[in-house]
Formats: C-alpha cells, sequence, structure tokens
C-alpha cells in the first residue's frame, strides 16, 4: 500500500480523460483501478469508493468521446470487472500466505473476508448503476444494457468470487472462537492484516500487468 492514497477526485479526473480519449479503454480502466485500490488497504469499503469515482468519470468521459458508445462502455466494464477479479485473487493469496506461514485461521478469522469477498459483483454493478444515473442520456442506456447483460449472465469477478469463498471457507478450520466480543474483535484485526498483505499482493499483480503492457510497445 502506498503512503498516500490516490485522491478520490483525482481518480473521478482520469477515469473521464480515459474515457474521453484511451484508445484502449478496457487497459487504461483496469490499470487505473488498479493504482487507486493499492494506493488503500483492500477493504470493501475503499473498493465502493473507487468504483464510484471511476464509473462516474468513465460516464462523463464517454458523454465527450463521440461515436458509437456501446463497445466503449463495455470495455470501460471489462476493465473494472478485471481489476476487481484481481482484488479477489489477491485476498485469496493473502490467506493462503496466512495459512502457508502456520497461522490458524478459523472460520471465524475469515468470516468478514467472506462476507466482504460475497458483496464484490454486487458493488461493481451498483456502482456502475450509480455513476451513470447523471449521465447523458446515450452513456446512461449504453449503461443499462450492460447492467441488463451482467446481472443475467454474471461477471468474472462473481464467478472468482465463488472459487475463492468456497476454497478459502474449505481452508479454515471449523472453529469459532470462544466469546463472542473476543471473536468478533479478533477477526476483525485478522481481516485487516489480510487487507494490507492483500493490497501489496496486487499492487505487485498491477506492476506485472504495467510492465507485460510495456513490453509489447517496445
Amino acid at each position: 500500500m502506498n503512503a498516500t492514497p490516490i485522491s478520490i477526485e483525482s481518480v473521478r479526473e482520469e477515469a473521464a480523460a480515459s474515457a474521453e480519449q484511451a484508445p484502449d479503454l478496457r487497459t487504461a480502466v483496469r490499470d487505473l483501478t488498479l493504482r487507486a485500490l493499492t494506493s488503500r488497504a483492500l477493504e470493501l469499503s475503499e473498493l465502493r469508493a473507487v468504483l464510484a469515482a471511476v464509473t462516474e468519470g468513465v460516464s462523463l468521459g464517454l458523454a465527450r468521446r463521440g461515436g458509437e458508445l456501446k463497445a466503449a462502455a463495455a470495455d470501460a466494464l471489462a476493465g473494472l470487472d478485471e481489476a476487481v477479479r484481481k482484488s479477489a485473487e489477491a485476498t485469496k493469496l493473502a490467506a493462503e500466505q496466512f495459512i502457508a506461514e502456520g497461522k490458524a485461521l478459523t472460520a471465524e478469522d475469515l468470516r468478514p473476508v467472506l462476507e466482504d469477498l460475497r458483496r464484490l459483483e454486487g458493488a461493481l454493478l451498483e456502482a456502475l448503476g450509480r455513476g451513470s444515473e447523471r449521465a447523458q442520456e446515450r452513456v446512461k442506456q449504453a449503461f443499462a444494457d450492460l447492467l441488463t447483460h451482467a446481472r443475467r449472465t454474471g461477471t468474472d469477478t462473481g464467478r472468482m468470487v465463488a472459487e475463492t469463498v468456497e476454497s478459502l471457507a474449505n481452508r479454515a478450520a471449523p472453529i469459532v472462537k470462544n466469546g463472542a466480543a473476543q471473536g468478533t474483535a479478533a477477526a476483525g484485526e485478522v481481516a485487516r492484516r489480510l487487507a494490507l498483505v492483500a493490497s501489496g499482493i496486487l499492487a505487485g499483480v498491477a506492476q506485472a500487468l504495467q510492465d507485460k503492457a510495456g513490453g509489447k510497445d517496445r
């Protein structure tokens, strides 16, 4: 996690600029979302804020892009979907790293982590819907069509989350800590530590994707 998080306003402005003129909008949106996420702890509240800023910016930028918008909107959603899916993968890897280091993660430890993971796809689709609310009509319609399709068929994020939740639930020892208050506090601390580790893992993923893209350009 970077020392200074990228401001939400900066995320919104960069998303708008990318949506207006980036030739590869999927990659631009994915990379921006990953950079914004990895400048924070990888927690659901932070992810919601970043997704809202990106979708609002994309909606503004697409209105200025011109031309047919359905393909551009689909590219933007695909970029967001990929970034959120990578965040779920990073959370899974962080939990597996804890287990490999001999830390006994219990069902209670992982409960808040799994609950946040289950909400990821909903957060993605909610952000897309809200981000287009104030958009021009043709942008709003492009996003509405994508939302309808995504809710019917699901997203890559949703499929990844289902696999991750099942895997982590199976890896956790079926033990509930004694004392509800103590268990809740301990689980919250584990979730915070996992979020920090996952953010570092995601930063590595983001850098690898950027390096790969840079290699293609050379």
